[in-house]
């Protein structure tokens, strides 16, 4: 058994941010990670191709920014780099092979009580902390929807975080069910790595570019979401003309007040459209059935494939293993309130990374939670 000050659950972005804030206060914390190392999603389930799909200074942790030479939108491999700097620089030291069981609050105590799997050793751990910040975010599993006939399916099925590129796949027909950023962006690769690729694209969706991307985050500064979003669409409109014939629908309202209202991103481009305009990728709706390798879909059309690749993205599972008895999270596993009251709850629980801000919500989450510790702690001291 371990006492502690903060346990932190989770070694990805969040769980580094909000180790080095509170390193820097001199406050003691233990992290926990179920895999053999950090920001396991970046590094062991994320394509080869991607990169940040916002600008650096966008995407910076807590008190380090990127180096000067690295390239605005930064690669995995360099963001990689980065979060291993991070890490040494303000010695996080993340405990690897920790598989929590259960986190539940001890009303005897006053603690929570943090039991724990090491898979390396085959041994149970117990830890005792003041404070538990769920760090586990919004990407826990990957998510695949019920599908009439998937079982069937006599082909190639993986998840995009099992995607690594599309060279095994050249003079196949793949479909990718999913048109977020992962969706359209694999969809791309396995075009240019000579698939016969499709895509299902089910909702409406925003694309804009990067540079466009940037200028709206620049306005939203200083101009209201409306005025940003009405500027944003005009430019895309310039850009890439009505993309309602090639089975792409706008949504009603603007990508930038869906961001904030509802935490979903708009697709950036990164060259799916041009390809879907000229016929290289075939845009299809909701899938209907399957049986064998034949897919009929909402249109009924139907067509043989030898893969399906699904970047319907992933789920919380931080009610795994928490007992939240003060309800912090609701029953998807994402906190009940919205930004910016959402990662505090009562007896000492936070969560970090759960805001659908990406790394920019996480740098906000580290630092609010550290220094709100810091003044429980302060508090503490001085009813002593």
């Amino acid at each position: 058994m371990e006492e502690v000050d903060v346990v932190i659950i989770g070694a990805g972005p969040a769980g580094l941010a909000t180790s080095a804030c509170l390193n820097r206060l001199n406050i003691s914390n233990v992290m926990l990670e179920r895999e053999d190392c950090c920001a396991s999603l970046w590094k062991n389930r994320s394509y080869d191709r991607l990169k940040l799909h916002l600008a650096k200074q966008f995407c910076e942790l807590p008190y380090m920014p990127f180096p000067e030479n690295t390239p605005t939108y930064v690669p995995r491999k360099e963001f990689i780099q980065y979060l291993d700097t991070y890490v040494s620089t303000f010695k996080i030291n993340p405990l690897y092979h920790r598989s929590v069981e259960t986190a539940s609050f001890d009303e005897d105590v006053g603690k929570w009580c943090v039991l724990v799997n090491n898979t390396e050793l085959g041994v149970q751990e117990s830890y005792y902390a003041k404070f538990l910040v769920a760090a586990t975010g919004e990407n826990g599993e990957g998510y695949l929807p019920e599908t009439n006939g998937l079982g069937s399916f006599k082909g190639e099925i993986i998840h995009s975080s099992e995607y690594g590129n599309g060279n095994k796949y050249r003079g196949k027909n793949v479909l990718v069910v999913g048109s977020g950023n992962s969706g359209m962006e694999i969809a791309y690769d396995l075009s240019n790595s000579g698939a016969n690729t499709s895509i299902v694209i089910r909702s409406s969706v925003h694309v804009l570019t990067k540079e466009i991307v940037f200028i709206g985050m620049v306005l939203s500064k200083y101009v209201p979401i409306m005025v940003v979003d009405g500027i944003v669409m005009f430019l895309t409109k310039l850009k890439f003309g009505n993309l309602s014939k090639y089975g792409i629908q706008n949504p009603k309202m603007g990508p930038f007040h869906i961001k904030q209202n509802e935490g979903h991103s708009p697709i950036i481009d990164v060259g799916t459209i041009k390809k879907i305009k000229s016929g290289d990728i075939q845009v299809l709706p909701s899938i209907t059935n399957i049986e064998g390798n034949e897919i009929r879909f909402e249109n009924g059309y139907l067509k043989w494939y030898d893969a399906i690749v699904f970047a319907t993205g992933y789920k919380s599972t931080v009610l795994k293993w928490l007992k939240d008895e003060n309800n912090l999270f609701g029953d998807n596993g994402m906190p009940k309130k919205s930004f910016p009251n959402h990662w505090k709850s009562q007896n000492g629980l936070y969560c970090a990374g759960f805001s659908k801000r990406g790394l920019f919500g996480i740098s906000y989450d580290a630092q609010h939670i550290s220094n709100d510790i810091s003044f429980s702690l302060n508090q503490s001291d001085r009813n002593i």
